[in-house]
């Protein structure tokens, strides 16, 4: 049950955008095992302005940066996100071409308590 905000600069095509979400559900399901169809992700488009990404960590970033954060059940190993870490950036890099030194990702762990998926219930606790 991940969920997914992505933040990038405003400007790039719909098409763009759509490969993001794609790319970035197609690493979900590969490194994670997420059911089909369990996609709850966002795009946020920031003005270049107000998005600003540092070269910290010896990491040269460009200006198509994306931060990517994912909320997952606090039950996922290290080893599945590290796979997921490499998907992720082997997919962006195939579509829509995002640089692997580009892709930033926080995973943030979350108790299955903390999840209501509808109906105001908590489904998973």
């Amino acid at each position: 049950m991940p969920l997914l905000h992505i933040s990038m600069r405003a400007g790039k095509p719909e098409a763009y955008r759509q490969a993001i979400l794609d790319s970035l559900y197609r690493a979900m399901r590969e490194a994670l095992n997420v059911p089909d169809g369990d996609e709850f992700m966002t795009i946020s488009e920031i003005e270049p302005a107000n998005f600003r990404c540092g070269n910290a960590y010896g990491v040269s970033r460009s200006e198509d940066a994306v931060l990517i954060q994912i909320t997952v059940f606090a039950s996922r190993t290290p080893e599945q996100k590290k796979a997921l870490y490499r998907r992720i950036a082997e997919l962006l890099g195939e579509s829509p071409g995002i640089r692997p030194e580009d892709v930033f990702v926080n995973v943030l762990d979350a108790p299955k308590e903390n999840w209501s998926v509808g109906h105001g219930i908590a489904q998973f606790a």
